[in-house]
């Protein structure tokens, strides 16, 4: 799986996120193209320590470390697979302000290096940068081809 710490990857998904046209419908999902540049920006500040998730209760925390891998090997996720509540966007979004809000936490993520740790995931635990740069891509990339990009 490529990482977003990877100078091409990095390039590469910058260049989808300006492909994406607001009025373009999503080929799965219930989000508009402004909802999910919003919903995508997500998961770069829990790794920036920019907002969180609630923790699961211990059972669910359990379950949902069985499926910390999946976060970042090499296979394409699944359409339509559930997430954290707070990552749910339902409201009205500026898709021009969401597109450079998200380009931003991308260019934030990607100044991390080897030598800066990232945090615990709230609910997977602990990532490698690696780990965190290859779950960050395959995110994106996942809604990127959700609107065709």
């Amino acid at each position: 799986m490529k990482s977003l710490f990877s100078p091409e990857a990095y390039s590469e998904i910058k260049q989808r996120i300006d492909q994406v046209e607001s009025n373009k419908p999503p080929q799965w999902g219930k989000m508009n193209a402004a909802q999910m540049i919003h919903h995508c920006q997500k998961p770069l500040e829990v790794a920036l320590q920019k907002t969180t998730v609630k923790k699961p209760n211990i059972f669910m925390g359990l379950i949902m470390k069985s499926f910390k891998r999946m976060l970042y090997n090499d296979k394409p996720w699944k359409q339509n697979l559930p997430t954290a509540k707070e990552f749910i966007v339902t409201d009205t979004k500026d898709f021009e302000k969401e597109k450079t809000q998200l380009i931003s936490l991308l260019e934030e993520f990607n100044k991390k290096d080897e030598s800066v740790t990232l945090p615990p995931h709230p609910i997977f635990g602990n990532f490698t940068n690696e780990q965190w740069g290859k779950m960050q891509y395959k995110h994106l990339d996942h809604h990127l081809r959700q609107f065709g990009v």
